[in-house]
């Protein structure tokens, strides 16, 4: 089993290309089903669940040519509509497949997916939606067995803005007949560039990004080729090394505007950045004061990818911060990991109160899911002495070759 050994202490200088966008390629990749032409998908980041995606698509019988960053997916030949299980549980965002096979062979048996154990994550929000356009879909020993022979558009209101069901029923809604308006819609930029995609191939659909969707169902769709947007999960989990460790580094092919709630969050005393050209430039220097309270919501509020980020930070710095996770009921799994590197944090139920000294302990930990894995990384960094990162599989799912990242902005971090 892999792990980081990360000398920490050292400021970060230099550039970093971001990563295409690990929430947008999955869901986009998913829609290539909807199509029989040849889609070519520009910024794809190697990552394991890309590689979990790209598996069951071949199942699927998909055929998917990988050239570099670039993949060209080709589902003219796709002749299953199953999803089993050992490939579902690799993988949350298997669910995606759901929407958009029913839309391509009007029937799905799709097996309930795994991912990381953040919490319980239940998609009955999918399965009302793809309900309200008219599919029948019966639970049976772990599968999920679903009709869509008589699927039509029609008013899908989701109980939560949740963004896997809104992609969902987009997926599903493009091939139905008649219209389609998804309301309570998430509103994520990951869902934009899915509509961005879909347009791309032939879909009438407007309104992603707002709370309500609007989608005209067609009888086919296109070929097309298609860059995926920025990641800006990674964007931020950057900004936030280089503010605990200090240095200057510019981040090329990020947007600053989507990650507007964690910026309002960094300490402007220590800490500048600023856009110019398409690059966000970060320069920090001096110890970071962190007295905020971070709440996660949906998009546009505080994302809970950026939380456990933020708590090593906020590990970091000087002062106390209140980190209160709404989105999901087990995402302070990295606390116990931080905890051993010195950090004073005390949580109850939903709310961590982590208490800053501005210094941290190189230690033994471990990953216990992606994001916290990422927050390890960022607290090793900032740690004096050594840390130990066990299980990084699970940052492989999310960040393509970190150490590498890492280690080309100065850190000093390697794979064993």
């Amino acid at each position: 089993m892999s792990k980081y050994i990360i000398e920490g202490g050292r400021p970060l200088f230099g550039n970093v290309d971001v990563q295409g966008a690990k929430n947008a390629v999955l869901p986009i990749f998913a829609a290539c089903v909807l199509t029989e032409s040849d889609v070519v998908i520009r910024r794809v980041p190697d990552l394991a669940d890309v590689v979990s995606m790209e598996n069951i698509l071949r199942n699927l019988g998909v055929t998917v040519k990988k050239e570099g960053d670039v993949r060209i997916l080709s589902a003219k030949n796709m002749n299953s509509d199953n999803i089993p299980n050992d490939l579902a549980k690799e993988l949350r965002s298997s669910v995606f497949l759901l929407g958009s096979v029913i839309g391509r062979m009007k029937r799905a048996r799709v097996a309930y997916p795994g991912g990381c154990d953040i919490g319980l994550r239940p998609i009955d929000i999918h399965i009302k939606g793809l309900r309200d356009l008219g599919v029948i879909i019966e639970e049976r020993a772990g599968y999920l067995f679903c009709d869509g022979t008589k699927m039509r558009g029609g008013e899908v209101i989701l109980d939560y803005p949740s963004v896997g069901a809104t992609e969902n029923v987009m997926l599903a809604a493009v091939l139905a007949k008649g219209d389609t308006i998804v309301r309570n819609a998430a509103r994520e930029p990951e869902i934009i560039d899915l509509q961005n995609f879909l347009l791309s191939i032939g879909a009438q659909i407007k309104g992603a990004g707002t709370s309500e969707i609007h989608i005209r169902g067609v009888s086919k769709l296109g070929g097309t080729e298609f860059t995926v947007m920025p990641d800006r999960i990674c964007l931020g989990t950057w900004l936030l090394a280089v503010a605990s460790c200090g240095g200057e580094v510019v981040l090329s092919g990020g947007r600053k505007a989507e990650i507007y709630s964690l910026l309002c969050k960094i300490d402007k005393s220590s800490c500048h950045i600023q856009e110019e050209n398409g690059m966000i430039i970060i320069k920090a220097s001096g110890m970071p004061v962190c007295s905020e309270r971070i709440s996660t919501r949906p998009y546009p509020g505080f994302p809970t990818d950026l939380q456990a980020q933020y708590c090593a930070y906020a590990s970091a710095a000087r002062g106390t911060c209140v980190v209160t996770e709404n989105i999901f009921e087990n995402r302070f799994r990295h606390v116990p990991e931080l905890i051993k590197m010195g950090v004073d944090i005390t949580v109850r139920d939903r709310v961590a109160v982590i208490k800053g000294t501005g210094y941290l302990n190189g230690a033994e930990v471990t990953a216990r899911d992606l994001r916290g894995g990422a927050a390890l990384v960022i607290a090793g960094l900032a740690a004096r002495g050594r840390t130990v990162i066990d299980d990084i599989r699970h940052i492989d799912r999310g960040y393509e070759a970190m150490e590498k990242t890492l280690s080309n902005i100065g850190a000093k971090i390697v794979r064993v």
